[in-house]
This record gives structure tokens, sequence and C-alpha cells, in this order.
């Protein structure tokens, strides 16, 4: 059988063939069994997490589960009219001298009649906190990402500290640093500038570096021939290719830090996300309503704005896996 194998051809394609089928046939076995192993550690680390929460719950947690759909029940207007009067602040009807429907009193008036609604302004607060936040990430990142590139800094204490320096900034929660820094400057926007800026700071400086990493040394190689120092071959050789996707990071970054600075509104931070918590507890549903559909509109907004003007800075070619 040997000998004749080695006089025929196709006794070779036959042998080869059968050793390709049983190797997929090997490799569908294995993903069958990692599938399966996996599907087993996710449910029992589900009913884990469950039983956790059902204990530190008091036992209550499967109890008031099927409530949830009557707290959703409970946030229904009496009047679909009485979200729209709540977003732009117009007299209800059924004012009755409580809090839950004085939309007028939150009125922010900035010349003579004209005002701006109260959740708007919050909204546009929110949007300052994040935009700031970014800006500063987005500058001290900048500074940072070059200290912190093998390609560039050649000291390797420098870099360990620079970088160790940016997964500090980043380890923690930004709702965790506003905590902290509404202990120091009490309730307001300035600890959630503070907050979301130094998150900014470490997520924004390792994105960067690691997109300096990969440049093309070709134009630091070339000034550093000519005798540039180090700071001319980064601003003239490294800055120029690598911009587009630095902006276009900052850009996802502020879709990020839009949503972020909500979170960290509800912990008494300033903008849309304090009001949104006040009008949660006192179950005002058409105050609710209002803020979630306004969050809804300018989220939707920055993120279709941000995507449109990352596809301009970096091309169609950036986009063509998502869509």
């Amino acid at each position: 059988m040997a000998s004749t194998d080695l006089h025929d051809p196709d006794a070779y394609v036959r042998n080869g063939q059968y050793d390709v089928d049983r190797h997929w046939r090997d490799l569908v076995r294995q993903r069958r069994l990692y599938t399966a192993l996996s599907l087993g550690i996710l449910f029992v680390a589900l009913f884990a997490s469950l039983w956790f929460a059902n204990q530190t719950n008091a036992g209550k947690f499967f109890d008031r589960l099927p409530h949830f759909f009557d707290f959703a029940g409970g946030m229904i207007p009496r009047d679909g009219w009485e979200v729209w009067r709540a977003l732009f602040d117009l007299e209800s009807p059924y004012y009755d001298g409580s809090f839950k429907y004085d939309y007028p009193d939150g009125r922010v008036y900035f010349w003579g009649t004209w005002y701006v609604p109260e959740y708007i302004h919050k909204m546009v607060e929110t949007l300052n906190i994040a935009i700031l936040s970014t800006l500063i990430g987005f500058i001290f990142g900048f500074l940072l990402c070059f200290l912190a590139a093998t390609n560039l800094t050649t000291t390797r204490w420098l870099r360990f500290v620079v970088r160790r320096f940016m997964e500090f900034l980043r380890a923690f929660p930004e709702i965790v640093i506003a905590g902290f820094f509404l202990a120091i400057f009490s309730l307001g926007p300035v600890s959630a500038i503070i907050a979301v800026s130094i998150h900014t700071i470490g997520a924004l400086g390792k994105m960067f570096f690691e997109v300096v990493e990969n440049a093309d040394m070709k134009p630091d190689e070339g000034l550093r021939a000519v005798g540039a120092n180090w700071t001319e071959r980064v601003w003239f050789g490294i800055v120029p290719q690598i911009m587009p996707n630095f902006l276009s990071y900052t850009l996802l970054r502020l879709e990020i830090n839009v949503r972020a600075s909500t979170i960290i509104g509800a912990v008494g931070a300033g903008g849309i996300g304090e009001v949104l918590r006040l009008s949660i507890s006192r179950g005002h549903e058409a105050k609710t309503l209002a803020i979630i559909l306004l969050l809804f509109v300018t989220i939707v907004a920055v993120d279709q704005l941000s995507a449109w003007l990352r596809r301009k800075i970096v091309g169609d070619q950036a986009f063509q896996f998502g869509a």
C-alpha cells in the first residue's frame, strides 16, 4: 500500500483531504466544547450575581422584581401634553400649588420676558461640563502621550512614571472621583468638571501614545539628520500625521463624557442628572419623561455630529467596518 502511494498522486490528495477533514472536525468539536464551557461559566456567574443581589437586598430582590413594571406604569402622566409643558416650562392646567406642576418656576430669564426652559438650561450645563472636560483632557493627554511613547522617549523610567500616572488617573470611575471632590467643593458643576477631566486625561493619554507608537518614523529620522531637536521632531515630524486620529479619539471621548456628566449630576454635581434624580425621587412623571426625552435627543444629536466630524477628519475608511 505504501509503494502504491508513492506512485499515485491521487492518493496524496485523498490522504491530504482526509487530514484536513479530520482537523476541521477536531476544531468544530473543540469550539463546541469551549462554547459549552463559556455558557456554563456565564450561567454560574449570572446565578451567583442574582443570589448575591437577593441576599444583600434582604431577600427582597426577586420579590420586588415584578414591581418594576408597576414603576414604569407609574411614570405615565395624566395628560400627554404635560411632558411638553414640563419641557418648555409652560403653565399647567393641573397646577395645585405643589412642585409637581410648577413648570414656570424653573424658567431662566435672560432678557425681559425671554427665557430658557430649566431643563434645556441644565442640558446646556451638562454639555459645557463635557466639552470643557474633554478639552482639558485633550491638552494634558497630548502633552503626556509623547513622553509615554517608546519610539520618542528612550528613558525607560520616564516612560514608566508617565504611563503609571495615566493609569492612576483612569483607574477610578468618574462618579467616584466626583464624590471625593464633592466633599471638598460642595455641590455644583466644578466637581464634575474635575472628575471627568481627570479620567479623560488618563483615557486619551493612553490612546494617544498608542497612536504615536504606530507613527511613521521616517520624518523623524530626516529631521534628526538635519539637526532638529526633540521638540521640533515631534511637532513637525509626528504631530501632522497623528493629529487626525487624535481629533477622532477626542470626539469619541466627547460622546462618552456627555453620558458621564449626566450620571455624575445625579450625585449632586450639577447638570441635567441632578434634576432627573429629583424628579424620579418625587414621582413627577411629566418632568421625568421630559428630561429623558431631552437626554435622548441630545445624546443622539451629539453622537451623529461627532460621527460626521470624525468621518470628515479621518475619512470614510475608518467607518466601513461599522456600517
